[in-house]
């Protein structure tokens, strides 16, 4: 009866005897994860009891597959620090559950803690990370790659075992609420982060996570969310097959190569079929194509939806497990799928298949031998300067600089008087973005306590608020402009916000509920989807007043989407566009402000001028000749791969190993190196991001206007000169061809490098059929 339970035993093995144990209705209980976390417990004085709720759960599945958020706090779970689980009880809270589900089960299968951190733990005492969009936004993979290693450090430490984390979704569409989930709208750029966040919380040997500080990663959403029509969150995807390969799979394809644990499939529609539906999709090119062994998890209620398609939660539940569904999230179907079996509607075979995964992940976290934390370790774990200092950093890389007329930043001493005014200057919550937990009193730091902390001495700071973020009250107005007129320069701090409150609606999978008959200062984030790009409420007539005054503008502008700056950013010598840059974001800003850093951000997506223009990302299909508006320039307010310096960068001298090379030597292996001179010609330390792009025609397809497929990030002193090099070989050439397959087509191909897409010098490369002869 213990076999299973013994190390030394293979897992595949030790996996086979525990399923030839389990009854039909244990197998399905090991595909659910059915109730919320935080109703697993309640808080008393003299600590925590589990619930009749929780023990009917598990006694209904024989045991539990996961269980979703135990730590998870907000104001849709309702968790704060009267009710929740803070850092110093997790282990001991993630030991009970744990203890009474293996003591209270037949077989004693452990279950899995899966928890939310698409920028950081979600929880109580949980370290916030600026938001994908900023991270994305650093170019600086390897730091983000040591930013996740401590998430997951945190993580593990209170018992959980499992991290959600967001990283696929690719942004067509800012008006979508869940913009600040992503990383780019560039694929290679995504994928990059993706890996980075995989490697970071999974370490080195993903087939074993059984050691302090791993994480077993979900990547979500697969696929195709980020293009979802007029940016409604859970739209259908009006793209083919190959828009799906080039753009949406790439960051998924490089998740699964750094041993992504599993994926979390999304709410959308693909051509009629939703991903949960999706057998060429979760099976045919996740399992078969690419040989992905792990687990694929419904996202929240989403099976149930797929009743619309099926009529019944029996059917409902065979579809989604036939497409590759292996683990549920709060819905009702797969708690049906023992009589779907009955009913003869999904064969037993199908459920020990998903069954198989599952325990197949338990064991390679080590849950069956090490069922328990360390009831002391994430008293040490979480919250740690160090990581503080990481997160800091991040926040500094994440910081784009837009605009410096004149050289208006960095802030000098002679600026004694500086008005700091606008809606998201003192809103600790403003800048933290959607999937935020309740943050300790005192923690964090805003724009207005970072430049107070950060400025010159003898600088006097005067604060008005001005506005809201979409409140059409103009009472603050006044107050705003005299503070204003008497200052040597004045920060506007402007953008959304995607900070909840308690006492919001909430749908059944947690996305806000907001409309215009029920207005709230909220105006990004899950559910909450924009027509109009332009900065709501009266902040654009706030910028409009203040800069009448003739006082120097700078803004900085705190938001978790691309918002059309149009009618900002013409009234402002220089812009910072800081996304939401989380808790150290205030010390960030204060910092680059008065030049304590030097800005190095570039944009991870294009910034429209106004919603009319969308699409406007930068890599979309070259029509073969100009396509232009009438009434606006076609091209966006800044361009993909944008941001300046309080330094400049010379690009000179690129080469090509080869001009010529023909398709076969690619397939076999050859590759280019393009090499570039850069030089800082500034006054000044700062790094440069160098970015190589192809734009490629004569391919036998359409192609893109502009290709990322390679970057750079490096720190150059003031007059110091660097080659950067690159290579250039199948994978960056290859293109999903006209018979859908990925190949090196012959084709002429311009390599174009810079510092952003727009701005590059370049040289030219032919791809040939055969040698030419000579």
């Amino acid at each position: 009866m213990e076999k299973y339970k013994k190390a030394h035993v293979p897992i595949e093995e030790r996996i086979s005897d525990l399923l030839e144990r389990m009854t039909l209705a244990e197998k399905v209980g090991q595909l659910n994860q059915r109730m919320y976390g935080w109703n697993a417990y309640v808080k008393r004085e003299d600590g925590f009891v589990l619930t009749d709720e929780f023990k009917e759960e598990v006694a209904r599945g024989g045991g539990m597959g996961a269980l979703y958020g135990l730590f998870r706090s907000d104001p849709w779970s309702g968790v704060n620090y009267s009710n929740g689980i803070t850092a110093a009880d997790s282990a001991k809270a993630a030991n009970m559950v744990q203890k009474y589900i293996i003591e209270h089960t037949r077989l004693g299968i452990p279950v899995l803690l899966s928890e939310e951190c698409p920028h950081g733990h979600q929880a109580l005492d949980g370290t916030m990370l600026p938001v994908n969009l900023g991270v994305g936004a650093t170019w600086n993979p390897a730091l983000m790659e040591e930013a996740y290693g401590y998430v997951a450090s945190e993580i593990r430490s209170r018992g959980a075992h499992v991290g959600l984390v967001s990283a696929l979704d690719i942004l067509h569409d800012p008006r979508w609420g869940r913009s600040e989930e992503c990383f780019s709208e560039d694929p290679y750029l995504a994928a990059r982060f993706t890996e980075a966040a995989v490697r970071g919380m999974q370490g080195d040997n993903p087939q074993d996570l059984s050691g302090m500080g791993k994480v077993a990663v979900v990547l979500k959403h697969l696929c195709a969310q980020g293009t979802a029509q007029g940016g409604r969150n859970a739209g259908p995807a009006p793209i083919g097959e190959r828009e799906l390969r080039e753009i949406h799979l790439p960051a998924a394809k490089a998740g699964k190569e750094a041993g992504a644990a599993g994926f979390m499939a999304a709410y959308n529609e693909i051509d009629g079929v939703p991903c949960h539906a999706n057998k060429p999709l979760l099976t045919g090119i996740l399992r078969d194509e690419w040989g992905f062994d792990g687990i694929v998890m419904a996202d929240g209620c989403a099976i149930d939806r797929l009743l619309a398609l099926t009529g019944s939660h029996e059917s409902a539940a065979a579809l989604a497990l036939d497409s590759g569904v292996d683990l549920s999230l709060w819905d009702t179907a797969f708690t049906t799928l023992e009589a779907a079996v009955q009913q003869g509607l999904v064969p037993e075979e199908e459920i020990d298949r998903a069954v198989r995964r599952v325990l197949r992940l338990k064991f390679r976290l080590g849950l069956f031998d090490r069922p328990y934390a360390n009831e002391m370790t994430p008293i040490a774990m979480v919250g740690r300067p160090e990581f503080r200092e990481v997160n800091l950093q991040l926040a500094r890389e994440s910081v784009v600089l837009l605009k410096n007329e004149g050289g208006l930043l960095p802030l000098g001493g002679d600026r004694k008087r500086i008005a700091v005014i606008g809606p998201n200057a003192d809103r600790l919550y403003n800048q933290l973005g959607d999937y935020t937990s309740v943050q300790r009193e005192g923690s964090g730091t805003t724009v207005l306590q970072g430049i107070r902390s950060t400025a010159p001495g003898g600088a006097e700071i005067v604060y008005a608020r001005g506005c809201g973020v979409r409140d059409l009250s103009a009472d603050g107005l006044a107050e705003a402009v005299e503070a204003a007129k008497n200052a040597d320069v004045c920060v506007l701090v402007l953008g959304g916000s995607s900070a909840r409150r308690f006492d919001g609606e909430f749908d059944s999978n947690g996305e806000a509920i907001v409309s215009n008959g029920n207005p709230s200062e909220m105006d990004c984030g899950e559910g909450v989807d924009l027509a109009d790009l332009s900065l709501g409420g009266q902040q654009r007539r706030l910028v409009e007043e203040v800069a009448a005054t003739g006082t120097p503008v700078v803004a900085v502008i705190i938001q978790g989407r691309p918002h059309a700056l149009t009618g900002v950013d013409e009234h402002c010598g220089a812009v910072l566009c800081a996304w939401y840059p989380g808790p150290e974001g205030g010390r960030a800003i204060g910092d680059l402000l008065f030049g304590k850093a030097n800005p190095s951000g570039k944009l991870p997506v294009s910034l429209p001028r106004s919603s009319g223009q969308l699409p406007v990302y930068y890599n979309q299909k070259d029509p073969g000749r100009e396509r232009v508006y009438v009434d606006m320039p076609s091209a966006g307010l800044y361009p993909f791969g944008y941001g300046l310096s309080y330094t400049t960068f010379e690009y000179m001298e690129i080469g090509l190993s080869r001009h010529e090379i023909t398709a076969a030597e690619l397939e076999a292996g050859r590759r280019i190196t393009v090499t570039v001179r850069l030089k800082n010609t500034g006054t000044r330390a700062g790094a440069e991001t160098v970015q190589l792009y192809l734009r490629a025609r004569e391919s036998g397809i359409t192609r893109r206007l502009a290709e990322l497929k390679a970057f750079q990030k490096l720190e150059l002193f003031p007059g110091e000169e660097r080659v950067v090099s690159f290579t250039l070989g199948r994978e960056e050439l290859a293109i999903w061809n006209r018979e859908m397959r990925f190949a090196v087509e012959p084709c002429r191909v311009s390599v174009l490098v810079g510092g952003n897409s727009k701005d590059t010098i370049g040289k030219e490369l032919t791809i040939t059929a055969v040698r030419s002869e000579v």
